[in-house]
Parts: structure tokens; C-alpha cells; sequence
């Protein structure tokens, strides 16, 4: 069993319940993980079987630019597009930060993470 990680995917995105936050937009960051089998990748040096980062973050970029009020929505949707982009028995876990959301007082981040 292997661990990609592809940490730290900066996006501007515009995301949020509030009216404002359609209009000015906010920075986030995701974090995408993804366990299993890459043996095959490890003995042969092919990128075709394995996850390839750059595709991660492109399929990151897609989802980030449709709009949700919900953080937890749009981390579902990216999961669920990278399973559908890697029909493997993986394991996915996607860990999507709001960074400085706009509550009452100083709050660095809002953070929420799925896997399936």
C-alpha cells in the first residue's frame, strides 16, 4: 500500500452563504490524499498507473470554480470527481480550508474533510 498526498492546492474561489462572498470571492486551499495499491507504478515508472498530481489539481480547479454555498458541498464534489477520474479501489480523503472566513472574530480558517 502506497500515500499520495497532493498538499496545499491554493485556489480564489467564491464560495459562501453570504451575498458578499459571491461578489469578492476568498482564498482557499485543498488538500487531496489518496491510499492504495501503486506497486505496479513503483516497479515500472509508468505514470499511466498511478494518480497523476497534475489531473489532481486540474480536477481541484474545475470543482473549486463552481460555486456552492457550502464548503462541504464542494469538497464532496471534488471527491466524488476524483473517483470517477480514477476507477481504482482507492482510498480518498479531501481536506478543503477556507482561509479567514468572514465571522464574528478572528478566525484563521474553516475546515472541513471527507473520504470515502
Amino acid at each position: 500500500m502506497g500515500l499520495i498526498e497532493v498538499n496545499g492546492i491554493r485556489v480564489f474561489a467564491f464560495h459562501g452563504c453570504l451575498a458578499e462572498e459571491a461578489r469578492i470571492g476568498g482564498h482557499y486551499r485543498v488538500d487531496v490524499q489518496v491510499e492504495g495499491d501503486f506497486a505496479h507504478a513503483e516497479a515500472t515508472d509508468d505514470l499511466s498507473v498511478t494518480v497523476d498530481y497534475g489531473r489532481v489539481t486540474a480536477i481541484v480547479k474545475e470543482q473549486m470554480a463552481q460555486r456552492s454555498a457550502l464548503i462541504e458541498h464542494v469538497a464532496r464534489r471534488i471527491l466524488d470527481a476524483l473517483k470517477a477520474e480514477w476507477n481504482a479501489p482507492y482510498h480518498w480523503r479531501v481536506r478543503l480550508v477556507k482561509e479567514r472566513p468572514p465571522v464574528q472574530g478572528d478566525v484563521d480558517q474553516a475546515v472541513y474533510q471527507v473520504e470515502g
